[in-house]
């Protein structure tokens, strides 16, 4: 099981405001939250409810796992998609690249 790291977390949501060039203060605005409390969660020292961190992801455009490890996880249906399968007879060879994809994140993963 992973442990979440909440200074990176932090660095993670302060990187995205940064890339839609946005202050803290808008984001904390659009969070409904203190501009401290950005503060607070960008450098880690203090944790947020789901309610808020649901509205960080939805605000930012940016998926959970983005935020909270570093890589977007794609979705079974949105790999379906990318698979296009059409067919359940493709359904072994669907199933191994699901295990590849999933090997790969992990691996990426590990520091």
């Amino acid at each position: 099981m992973y442990e979440l790291d909440y200074s990176r977390i932090g660095a993670r949501i302060r990187q995205v405001r940064k890339a839609k060039g946005w202050s803290q203060d808008m984001l904390a605005r659009k969070c409904g939250i203190s501009l401290n409390f950005v503060g607070n969660i960008e450098r880690g020292t203090r944790k947020m409810s789901m309610d808020t961190f649901a509205a960080m992801c939805r605000e930012l455009e940016t998926d959970a796992d983005a935020l909270l490890w570093g890589v977007a996880q794609s979705s079974d249906a949105a790999m379906r998609s990318m698979w296009k399968q059409q067919k359940q007879t493709d359904s072994d060879s669907y199933s191994m690249y699901i295990r590849i994809m999933k090997s790969v994140a992990e691996i990426m993963n590990e520091e």
